[in-house]
């Protein structure tokens, strides 16, 4: 059952908090693991999960990035992975992976990974591309149940962009915070966020 009590959904789960994440540092690439924040997190995010799905009927699909965060994030929430791939990688940073956003602004002024250039990283179109591919594939799976992708901050934006027929670049208007649960469907046809930025709450 979805979030709205009638058809399946898309759920956008977010990694928990890393040592990175934390402290706005952007990583792609880098494959470090959670904190012990961000296992608490991702075992209430679970918990959330089940809440908003309001069934104890596995999901249809689970797919999840093969980046250790997201793999644990899965693991703690109680989700069976069906699926490991790379198209649901976070946007490649190329050579600003590692740095913050102020650090970059020291050299780029006005730089923000929305509205300007990646050296040796992935450009909007680029991303974009791979949330439409991503999407295109896994929408099949909605017909029979809900669908959950585990995945990062920037590209879970680009995707919930991409579902409303946006741009990459629009993924700026939706937040996602570690941990955090976005869940996408439909009104009529009509692509919609259900829900968004949910958190993993601690009751």
């Amino acid at each position: 059952m979805s979030a709205n009590g009638s058809r399946p959904a898309l759920y956008l789960l977010r990694h928990g908090e890393t040592e990175w994440s934390a402290s706005g540092r952007h990583t792609s690439r880098t494959d470090i693991s959670l904190t012990v924040e961000g296992e608490q997190q991702a075992r209430r995010a679970g918990l959330v999960l089940s809440k908003l799905r309001e069934t104890d009927i596995p999901p249809a699909h689970v797919v999840c990035s093969p980046r250790q965060r997201a793999l644990q994030t899965a693991k703690l929430a109680g989700l069976e992975i069906d699926e490991v791939t790379e198209e649901l990688t976070e946007w490649d940073y190329g050579e600003y992976e590692g740095l913050t956003s102020a650090q970059i602004q020291e050299k780029v002024p006005d730089w923000t990974i929305w509205s300007s250039p990646v050296p040796g990283g992935e450009t909007a179109d680029e991303v974009s591309e791979r949330a439409k591919k991503l999407l295109d594939r896994v929408v099949g799976a909605l017909r029979t149940g809900d669908v959950v992708l585990i995945g990062h901050g920037h590209f879970s934006r680009v995707l919930a962009a991409t579902w409303l027929g946006l741009t990459a670049s629009d993924g700026v208007r939706l937040a996602l915070e570690p941990a955090c649960i976005t869940v996408l469907g439909d009104e009529g046809g009509e692509p919609q966020i259900v829900r968004s930025n949910i958190p993993p709450w601690n009751d």
